[in-house]
């Protein structure tokens, strides 16, 4: 049986299989009736779920190409970002911004709309500047930004093919120093202002209480150096993890000491492999002038949500032209919830969430545990029948279909 890296969501394939050349999957694309393709496994939903063939390109030769005329990096759909960022910055280059966790793949992270923190940048796949792809009779097609399609195809949840390469934009490497506050009051709370305080910021809570555990300022070197005291809150004291309760051991380094990018943009360093299991997770992208009345909407539930929650953090994210983007179109917040792995007892928490969430506009992170309907999801996303189209067109058989995408993009 194969499952996600948590092991609490199963795939259900009937075969599993991972090609070891282009060749060989461009032939077991071709003859199989039904194809999803898994990344990392960093999914608590069954986007990639199929009752066809499973497929895994951990075994496809690695390539990372670096153009620097164009400022741009080709990578294979297998690499990391951990491993596309040790070599980037080898070369003097960075990626804009990266996920919390180095461990998932470029091609998976951006599939799902995935993102990082700041209201300056845009998730992982506004970096994407072409796709390589094998289509349902295995051909092999190329997508780039002059492609009218392309806005589409960027954030695709695997539903036009087998994504094999991405070409990414690059900029020069950069240092970042990393920042952790503890107890930031949440009475007079500006979240619009703090989460633009940094090049990156991170908000944790367990809606316990009247502060917000901590906060993960990030700054670029050409950022100043903030204070002891900082809004409110106070620096750590030493270096801290996420949850409370567990070992920073495997945290990137804080406390102001400057680094490279990739070594301080994630919140855990890429030789900790998440451990399995002992969590699900929930997110909820809503439009940038909602983080107030969103977070009091929580923080009124919260008698229903910490029992069963680890953590939550909130972030930033910038609007993008991503037709199922997240944050298509709007500046918007995020709201995670890291919950403990007992799903009969978090599915009445994601519930209450949803209820307060939901009218405000709030899109589920499509990689996440969510409730929510295809009716509530068609509402959010203007250009849907565009992408159902545009699957038509590269998948009119539904090779790449699932129950998932039966269920929040059913064929027009």
């Amino acid at each position: 049986m194969v499952t996600n890296w948590a092991g609490n969501v199963s795939f259900g394939a009937a075969r599993f299989s991972q090609p070891a050349s282009a060749s060989e999957l461009r032939l077991l694309v071709a003859r199989s009736q039904r194809v999803k393709v898994l990344g990392t496994g960093h999914s608590f939903s069954e986007v990639a779920g199929t009752t066809g063939d499973l497929i895994s390109l951990a075994r496809l030769p690695k390539t990372i190409t670096i153009d620097a005329g164009r400022e741009q990096v080709k990578i294979s759909a297998g690499v990391r970002y951990g491993e596309l960022g040790t070599r980037l910055d080898q070369a003097g280059y960075a990626l804009a911004n990266l996920a919390s966790l180095p461990h998932i793949s470029v091609a998976g992270a951006c599939a799902t709309g995935t993102h990082g923190s700041g209201y300056s940048t845009g998730s992982l796949a506004t970096q994407v500047a072409a796709i390589e792809l094998v289509t349902a009779d295995g051909d092999t097609v190329t997508l780039d930004r002059a492609d009218p399609g392309f806005a589409g195809a960027a954030v695709h949840l695997g539903a036009l093919g087998v994504v094999t390469a991405l070409t990414l934009d690059i900029e020069p490497a950069y240092e970042v120093r990393q920042y952790v506050y503890e107890n930031l009051p949440v009475g007079e709370l500006d979240l619009a202002a703090i989460l633009a305080a940094g090049y990156s910021v991170s908000l944790f809570t367990n809606w316990r209480g009247p502060v917000i555990n901590q906060v993960w300022l990030k700054l670029r070197e050409r950022d100043p150096a903030p204070g002891a005291d900082w809004r409110g809150a106070r620096l750590a004291d030493g270096p801290r993890h996420p949850v409370p309760g567990m070992s920073p051991a495997n945290c990137t380094e804080q406390r102001g000491v400057p680094g490279p990018w990739h070594e301080r943009l994630p919140h855990f360093r890429l030789e900790f492999t998440p451990s399995a299991g002992h969590e699900l997770q929930s997110e909820y992208l809503l439009p940038s002038d909602a983080a107030r009345p969103a977070f009091d909407a929580i923080t009124e539930i919260a008698g229903q949500v910490s029992p069963v929650l680890q953590i939550s953090e909130i972030r930033a994210v910038a609007a993008d032209d991503l037709w199922l983007s997240p944050a298509y179109r709007r500046d918007s917040v995020a709201l995670h919830f890291t919950w403990i792995d007992d799903l009969a007892a978090v599915r009445p928490a994601v519930a209450a969430v949803e209820e307060r969430l939901l009218p405000l506009g709030a899109r589920p992170h499509w990689g996440k545990l969510f409730t929510a309907g295809k009716e509530v999801i068609a509402q959010q996303y203007a250009r849907l029948p565009d992408f159902t189209a545009l699957m038509s067109h590269y998948d009119p058989a539904g090779k790449f279909r699932n129950t998932f995408l039966d269920t929040y993009l059913p064929p027009s």
